[in-house]
C-alpha cells in the first residue's frame, strides 16, 4: 500500500514545470559564483521563494537565504541546498556553458538550487496537504566548508523557527534514476594541512651553501605515502593526497622555502588525529635530517566534519523514495570519501537525512567504457571535473525527492520526531 506522503508527493510534482525549471538551471550553470560571492544566485532563489509566499530573507550567514512558508501546527521541516562554484574551467562543450572565465558549477549545486526552487514552489502550491512548517535554505560556501557554520553563528535559528529534521541531497556520477541511502555515517570528515619547509637559499651553481628545501618536501612528500599504507590499520578507511608543492622563482635559484598542501579524508576523530601526529612527526624529522635552518611549519586549514544520517530519520525517507520511484532504485553504496558541512546545520544533535541522486546521462553511461557498474562509474565524469555535466533528466526526480521527503516528515506529525 502506497503511503500518504508517496501518494502526495506524486500529485503535488505531476504538474512540475519542468521547462522552466530547465530554463533556471541553464541560467545559474551560465552564471557561477564562488563561495561567499553566491550574490546572482541566491537572488535568484529568493526571488522565487518570495514569488510561492515564503517569507524570504537574504545575506544570512553572507550570502546564504532563507525561506520560511508556515502551514499550522506541526513538525518544523528544512530543506537545504548549497549555491557556491568551483574555481574549475568547463570543458563540457554545453550550450549553456559557464560564461564566467575559471569558474564552473563543477560541484552540480546550480542543480541543487534547482531542486530546492521546484520543491519549495510545488509544497507551497499544495499546502493544503499538510501541516507544519517549511524552513528553505540556500547556504552559500559549501565549498569551504564555512557556509553552514556561517549561518549558524548568523542565528540561523534564532531568527527563523528551530527544525525538528533536516533534508538535504547531492548530485552524482551514475545512471541516472538512483537514489544513494546510508543509515548512518555516509560521508567521511576532510582536514587541509600546510607544510613550510623552511631552507637556505642560494646560486643553483653553489648547491653545497645551501639547505634545498625542494628536496627535502620531496623526501616529506614521499615519506607521508606511508602514513595509510603503514600507521593506520586496514579496517580503518582513510586518505592522504598532496594537491600541491610550490617552491622557487627560477631553474637556477635554490629557493629559501617550499610548501606542501595536503588533504586528509576520515572516517574518525582517532583515526584524524593519528594522520596528523604522523604528519608533523615525518615533516620535522626530514627536515632535521637535511639540516633546515627551522622547524618546518605544520598548519591545519579548512575542514569539514563527518556526516553521519539519523538511522530512523534516513529510514523513513528512504522507504518514501522506494514508493514513489520504485523499491529497485534506492541502494546503501556504504559511506563515500567526499565531504560536507551540512551537518553543521545540526545543531544540537538535530536528526537529519541527506542523500544522493544519480546524474550521468544514458547516453554517457552506455558508451562509458567497462563490463560492470564500478568500471564505469570510475569512467564517467564525477563531480569537480571539468567535464562534469548532470543530465537534464534528473530535474524532475530531484524535485520529487525533495517533496516527498519533506511530506515523509510533515505527515508523520511532530511526535514522531520529538
Amino acid at each position: 500500500m502506497t503511503s500518504a506522503a508517496a501518494r502526495t508527493a506524486l500529485d503535488l510534482t505531476a504538474d512540475l514545470p519542468v521547462p522552466g525549471l530547465e530554463d533556471f538551471y541553464r541560467d545559474l550553470h551560465r552564471h557561477p559564483e564562488l563561495s561567499l560571492r553566491e550574490h546572482r544566485t541566491a537572488g535568484k532563489l529568493a526571488e522565487r521563494l518570495t514569488k510561492a509566499g515564503y517569507e524570504t530573507v537574504e545575506g544570512v550567514g553572507g550570502t546564504g537565504v532563507v525561506g520560511v512558508l508556515r502551514g499550522g501546527d506541526g513538525p518544523t521541516v528544512l530543506l537545504r541546498a548549497d549555491m557556491d562554484a568551483l574555481p574549475v574551467a568547463e570543458e563540457t562543450g554545453l550550450p549553456y556553458a559557464s560564461e564566467v572565465p575559471g569558474v564552473m558549477h563543477a560541484c552540480g549545486h546550480d542543480m541543487h538550487v534547482t531542486w530546492l526552487a521546484g520543491a519549495a514552489e510545488a509544497l507551497a502550491a499544495g499546502r493544503d496537504a499538510w501541516s507544519g512548517t517549511l524552513l528553505v535554505v540556500g547556504q552559500p560556501a559549501e565549498e569551504t566548508g564555512r557556509g553552514a557554520a556561517a549561518m549558524v553563528a548568523d542565528g540561523l535559528y534564532e531568527r527563523f523557527p528551530r527544525p525538528d529534521v533536516l533534508l538535504g541531497q547531492h548530485v552524482a556520477p551514475g545512471p541516472v534514476g538512483l537514489y544513494a541511502h546510508v543509515p548512518g555515517l555516509i560521508m567521511s570528515a576532510t582536514t587541509d594541512v600546510e607544510i613550510v619547509v623552511h631552507g637556505r637559499g642560494g646560486h643553483g651553481s653553489r648547491p653545497e651553501t645551501t639547505v634545498d628545501p625542494v628536496v627535502t618536501a620531496a623526501y616529506i612528500v614521499t615519506r607521508l605515502q606511508t602514513v595509510v599504507s603503514r600507521e593506520i590499520a586496514p579496517r580503518e578507511s582513510a586518505v592522504l593526497t598532496v594537491g600541491r608543492i610550490e617552491a622557487g622563482t627560477a631553474p637556477n635559484i635554490i629557493p629559501a622555502t617550499a610548501r606542501i598542501s595536503l588533504n586528509l579524508r576520515t572516517q574518525s576523530e582517532a583515526v584524524r588525529e593519528r594522520m596528523v601526529a604522523a604528519i608533523r612527526r615525518i615533516a620535522e624529522g626530514e627536515c632535521r635530517a637535511a639540516g633546515c635552518p627551522r622547524e618546518p611549519e605544520v598548519t591545519l586549514g579548512d575542514a569539514f566534519p563527518v556526516t553521519v544520517n539519523d538511522r530512523e530519520t534516513d529510514e523513513r525517507i528512504a522507504a518514501v523514495h522506494r514508493e514513489v520511484f520504485g523499491a529497485a532504485t534506492v541502494f546503501d553504496p556504504g559511506p563515500a570519501m567526499g565531504s560536507e558541512d551540512f551537518s553543521r546545520l545540526a545543531v544540537g544533535e538535530l536528526p537529519y537525512s541527506y542523500w544522493f541522486v544519480t546524474s550521468t546521462s544514458a547516453e554517457t553511461w552506455d558508451a562509458a567504457p567497462g563490463a560492470d557498474l564500478m568500471e564505469r562509474f570510475l569512467a564517467v565524469p564525477s563531480n569537480h571535473s571539468p567535464h562534469f555535466a548532470p543530465d537534464l533528466s534528473t530535474v524532475a526526480p530531484g524535485v520529487r525527492t525533495l517533496v516527498s521527503g519533506a511530506l515523509a516528515c510533515l505527515t508523520q506529525g511532530a511526535q514522531d520526531l520529538s
